[in-house]
């Protein structure tokens, strides 16, 4: 068990292996979260305590090929994720949804929400990638020499974790979290996967014009991926006709190192979904009045 909530990971068959994921029951809004590339579920483990503690149901899933999910997929591009993502929301019966994407993973859910609209109620962008801004020299350079070093040496991903968590940000045990990602990806049968991720198009153009559900942007106003995280914000609101709350002092995991403020956020967001749509007035309507 390597859950986020201590209940029993669970399986599902997908085309090309099975998908793990844990489910904790709520009566409220059903969240489900989705780590980043090369990351596993747990990095919801601060998180996802405080939405079951207000009363929402949720999951969390570990993608192909990471955590306790199978290895041996072929496709880990964000198209392949949200089949695996509208999959489970099916298995679940899930309806009206909250999909929460973490960097490489929000395309996913942007994708998923407009592949399965009936069961998403809304999507949530954490520090995610979604038709951004182009890379600029550094961010070329550093994915540039990251991926070949990374996919020839897996434990350096763990060591480049200090990089995505400002020194004053890192929870307390992060210590032990990027050191049981360094293991992960060290497994020979993880090779695959690992390559494919770090190919892969993060960004996918003109998916968001698909999405038709309220979509809320988080992101740490300290992120090193983006220099201007708050520009890359505005743009993801705007595409999603959104809105953003920026997390002060964050990095790129703001779940895992801040997630009282990330609760904060979403946890309104989530309330306002769960309130009931108010009836249209016959007499307006058959007067021609709209509300």
């Amino acid at each position: 068990m390597n859950s986020t909530l201590g209940t029993t990971t669970r399986y599902l068959d997908v085309t090309g292996g099975r998908i793990a994921y844990d489910d904790a029951p709520g009566p409220g809004v059903p969240v489900v979260l989705l780590p980043g590339m090369l990351d596993r579920r747990t990095v919801y483990r601060h998180l996802a305590p405080l939405l079951s503690a207000a009363g929402h149901r949720v999951v969390t899933m570990d993608l192909r090929g990471m955590g306790e999910s199978s290895t041996g997929f072929t496709d880990h591009t964000p198209a392949a994720l949200a089949d695996d993502l509208v999959a489970l929301l099916s298995h679940l019966d899930l309806r009206g949804a909250v999909l929460v994407g973490s960097s490489y993973t929000g395309a996913t859910v942007v994708r998923a929400a407009a592949l399965a609209p009936g069961r998403t109620g809304g999507v949530v962008l954490v520090d995610a990638f979604i038709e951004n801004l182009p890379l600029n020299a550094f961010q070329k350079a550093l994915f540039g020499l990251a991926a070949p070093l990374v996919t020839a040496f897996p434990g350096l991903w763990g060591s480049m974790q200090k990089f995505y968590y400002p020194a004053t940000a890192r929870p307390a045990d992060f210590e032990a979290h990027r050191a049981d990602l360094a293991r992960m990806l060290r497994e020979p049968a993880r090779k695959t996967a690992l390559r494919g991720y770090l190919k892969g198009d993060s960004a996918p153009v003109g998916w968001c014009e698909g999405v038709d559900v309220p979509a809320l942007v988080l992101m740490g106003d300290k992120d090193p991926d983006f220099p201007e995280p708050e520009l890359v914000a505005d743009r993801q609101t705007a595409a999603l006709r959104g809105r953003k709350v920026m997390v002060e002092g964050a990095g790129h995991y703001p779940m895992a190192s801040h997630p009282q403020a990330v609760a904060d956020a979403l946890l309104p967001f989530l309330a306002e979904l769960a309130e009931p749509t108010e009836p249209a007035d016959e007499n307006a309507e058959s007067a021609g009045v709209s509300r």
